[in-house]
Formats: structure tokens, C-alpha cells, sequence
């Protein structure tokens, strides 16, 4: 227990559980019996098992999976910027502007002609200066990245800075970025016990000679209760029905329908119970003692707190939340509706969220990627900005664009107001720049000599220059001065 599969194969021999959530998705491990197949990569819960290989190196699930992230990440289109496309005509045009002002000088100027060519060709060419257009996309990148960093964003690039402002469709990966990723018990219905506190301590105890991973969840949460466990005696675990034994002299069952119908437990009036409790996204446990149902414990994988308010945030800018994950399809229906998302698709494989990303994409969304496993990392990759969740794993992490280092779905939501700050200033700071520029060369060109005998000076026009960097600056400064919404 606790190691990884190493290649990918199929069980010979033997019965355990498997956490693969690394590709599924799914948060509860899965049994495995003779003739299943294993996926290298994801790990062994409890139990042993002998496999034959059947997929090795680069064939393997997860090198494949790999692979998919490096051809996601070359075809994602290059983002032009509107300062290189500005300067492409601006620059030509100014040095035409230049001379042109020069040869009329010379031609049509007062003497020395020369000197006032030279003069007014230089000023042109001062005043017009693009330092500002240059200065406009960083400097508000810059300040942008910083201030999404307070939030716990962190933006690896300017390009999905920008990109973000525009998005349209959001992709939300269910386990670990809607959900705590972590099966916890949810709910304790008493039948003929009357304590929950005794309920849990009693089962906690018998659990706590078990490697299932749902008898994990049990003990935890009594941990968290700061319930002792007491010793247990006779324990005996019975594969696919549950685990039976003694603690503090009483007889003890629990596990799942099967076990109490065997044990001849009455359970007649709580079936519908835990029929709610599935529905619900809920895994149901039976808890008898001394031959009588005593509880029935949920387990489930619990929505974050703040997922429900993020959403609907995200619902509010108007961006269109879709859910995907490998669970099945009562599990992705009972979130979905929980956190308010009416679009989702459940049992999705990796290589099928990549290819929904790609579809939302044909529909001219700008789409952006949510997710924290390995199985997101290709759709991540692909999307126009991948969003990985801090706390997931490093090969999401490093296919994503943005990083969610709080684990918030707020950070959605962050990093999308904090780009369209970004990208408006950006529009103010080239708007500024462009027009400062556009307007000064006319008067560096002597436009206002034949009337009033002036022209302007080289000094002048290069405190001039200078002054609208430094207005470019400022502007982007004011960035710092943005807040996000409260949440």
C-alpha cells in the first residue's frame, strides 16, 4: 500500500483499491480484482496485487498523456502585440515625416537652411520617439502581474494577462478544483444510536484497523473531533462488503447493504435514506451494533466553501461555466446542481477535455481551463488560458498559464477583473502615446513658423519625450490603486 504502479498492465492475481484520481479524476479509489487493468502512475491504496505488463515507457497512459500536453502547448496560436503593430507604421511614417520637413526646409526655408533642416528634421525625429509606446504594454503588464499576485494569482506570462480579459467560456474541472479533492464524511443519520459523537468514536475504532481508504476518511474526521480511539478485537475485513469486530464489548458492523442483509441487520426503513444520500453525491454506510443498525455514515468528496459564490460571479461577468470530470454522471449531476452550473460532462477522459476545450474553441469561445491533475494538463495546455489550482499537481502546474496558489475559484474570477484593468490600461497607455506623438510632430516639423515664427527646440522636444514616458508611467502605476471585488 502507498506505492505507484510502475508500467501499465493487468491484475493476475489479488484484490485492492487504487487512487486514480491522476487520470480519472475520480476521488475514490477503485477496486481491482484478476483481469483489471492498472495505469502506471496512480497509486495502490491498500491491498496487493500481481499484474502482467502490458504497456511500457513512451505506449504507457501517462507518457501518452505527456506527449498530448507537448502538442497542446506548440499549437497554441502566438498572441500579437498592438504596440509591435502600432510601431510597424508609425516608425516609417515618422522618418518620412523627417525628411520630408528637412527638403522643405531646405527649399522653402530662411537662411541658413541648413541649420533649419537639420533642426527641424532632428526635432521630428526626438518628439516622435516611440519610447512611450514601448514603455505602455510592460510597464502595465508589469503592474498588472504584481497586483494579481496579491490575490494569489500568479501569471506566468503577459500574453494570458491580456487573454484573459476576453474570456468567454470557463471549463471547470470537478475533483480538486470545485470539490476539496478529499473524500470526508459528510453526514451522520442516527437510527437507533443516539450520539453521533459515539457513532463515529465506535466506527472510527473499528476503521482504524483498516487500509481502505474510505476507513481513512472515518478515522480522520474523528480525529478532527478529538475522539479517542479505543482498541479493537476480532477484526475482520470482508472484501466488497465491509470490515466486522469488537470494540469495548460490543459487535460491530459496517459497510454496505450486502454486509447487513447477510448479518441479518433490519434496514428496511433507512434504504430510501441512503438512496437520497447516492443521489446526493453521497457514498452510504451501514453502522450496526449488537445485530441493530445503529447510523448511517456519508462519505463523499465535499464542494469548497467559496466554489458556489465564485461561480456565480463568474456567471454574473457573463462567461459561461462548464464542468467537466471523470466522475460518473449522478456524482457530476448532484455538484453541478449544488454549485449552480447547468452544463457539465461526466466520465470525461483526458484526452476528451482537451477535445472539449477544442469545441468550445470552434464555437469562437475564448475559452479558459480549470483543473489540477495530470488528467486536466492537456486540455490545459490547449486552452486559450490554462488556470491550474496551487495545490494540485506539478504537471498541471506547469501546462497551465495562470496559477491559483489559494486554491479559490475567487482567483477566477481575480485574475479575470485584474486583466481587463491590465488591458484597458494598456489601451489608455498606447491611446496616450500614440496621440502625445501623432500631435507633437506637426509642431516639431515647424508647422507653426510661417505664423507666429516659431520653432520648436531639440531640448525642448526631448523633455517633451521624456514627459510622456513618464505619463505612460504613472498611468500604469494607477494600477496599483485597483481592487477586486469582496468576496
Amino acid at each position: 500500500p502507498g506505492e505507484k504502479i510502475p508500467v501499465d498492465g493487468v491484475v493476475l492475481e489479488g484484490h485492492t483499491a487504487i487512487d486514480e484520481s491522476m487520470l480519472t479524476g475520480e476521488p475514490m479509489p477503485v477496486e481491482k480484482v484478476k483481469g483489471d487493468e492498472v495505469v502506471g502512475g496512480t497509486i495502490n491504496k491498500s491491498g496487493s496485487v500481481i499484474f502482467k505488463a502490458t504497456r511500457i515507457g513512451k505506449d504507457t497512459a501517462l507518457a501518452q498523456i505527456i506527449n498530448m500536453v507537448k502538442r497542446a502547448q506548440n499549437s497554441k496560436p502566438p498572441i500579437g502585440r498592438l504596440a509591435d503593430v502600432i510601431s510597424a507604421y508609425f516608425v516609417p511614417v515618422v522618418m518620412i515625416i523627417a525628411v520630408s520637413s528637412a527638403l522643405v526646409w531646405l527649399n522653402f526655408g530662411p537662411a541658413p537652411a541648413v541649420a533649419y533642416a537639420i533642426v527641424s528634421a532632428t526635432t521630428v525625429l526626438i518628439i516622435a520617439c516611440p519610447c512611450a509606446l514601448g514603455l505602455a504594454t510592460p510597464m502595465s503588464v508589469m503592474v498588472g502581474v504584481g497586483k494579481a499576485a496579491e490575490a494569489g494569482v500568479l501569471i506566468r506570462n503577459g500574453e494570458a494577462l491580456q487573454t484573459a480579459s476576453k474570456i468567454s467560456a470557463m471549463i471547470l474541472d470537478k475533483t480538486g478544483t470545485i470539490t476539496m479533492g478529499s473524500p470526508k464524511v459528510t453526514k451522520i443519520h442516527l437510527a437507533n444510536a443516539t450520539d453521533q459523537d459515539e457513532v463515529l468514536q465506535l466506527a472510527a475504532s473499528l476503521e482504524a484497523g483498516s487500509e481502505h481508504p474510505l476507513a481513512l476518511s472515518i478515522v480522520e474526521s474523528a480525529k478532527e473531533r478529538n475522539l479517542n480511539l479505543a482498541a479493537v478485537e476480532k477484526f475482520k475485513a470482508i472484501a466488497g462488503h465491509g470490515v466486522e469486530g469488537i470494540v469495548a464489548g460490543k459487535q460491530l458492523l459496517f459497510g454496505n447493504e450486502k454486509l447487513m442483509r447477510e448479518q441479518e441487520v433490519e434496514i428496511a426503513n433507512y434504504i430510501d435514506t441512503a438512496q437520497a444520500m447516492a443521489e446526493a453525491a453521497q457514498t452510504p454506510m451501514y453502522f450496526a451494533v449488537n445485530g441493530s443498525l445503529a447510523a448511517l455514515i456519508a462519505v463523499a468528496d465535499p464542494i469548497k466553501e467559496d466554489s458556489i459564490s465564485a461561480i456565480k460571479r463568474l456567471q454574473r461577468n457573463n462567461i459561461r461555466v462548464v464542468m467537466l470530470t471523470g466522475d460518473n454522471r449522478a456524482t457530476a449531476k448532484a455538484v453541478a446542481d449544488k454549485v449552480g452550473i447547468t452544463e457539465f460532462f461526466a466520465e470525461v477522459l483526458p484526452e476528451d477535455k482537451a477535445k472539449k476545450v477544442a469545441e468550445l474553441q470552434m464555437q469562437n469561445e475564448i475559452v479558459g481551463m480549470t483543473g489540477d491533475g495530470i488528467n486536466d494538463a492537456p486540455a490545459l495546455a490547449l486552452a486559450n488560458v490554462g488556470f491550474a489550482i496551487g495545490t494540485g499537481t506539478d504537471v498541471a502546474i506547469e501546462s497551465a498559464d495562470i496559477t491559483l496558489m489559494r486554491g479559490s475559484l475567487h482567483g477566477l474570477a481575480d485574475a479575470i477583473a485584474v486583466s481587463k484593468a491590465t488591458l484597458r490600461n494598456i489601451k489608455q497607455n498606447l491611446f496616450g502615446a500614440f496621440v502625445y506623438n501623432v500631435a507633437g510632430v506637426p509642431f516639431a516639423a515647424g508647422v507653426l513658423y510661417p505664423f507666429f515664427g516659431l520653432l520648436l527646440s531639440p531640448v525642448i522636444a526631448g523633455a517633451a519625450m521624456a514627459f510622456s514616458s513618464l505619463t505612460v508611467v504613472s498611468n500604469a502605476n494607477r494600477l496599483r490603486l485597483f481592487k477586486a471585488e469582496e468576496h
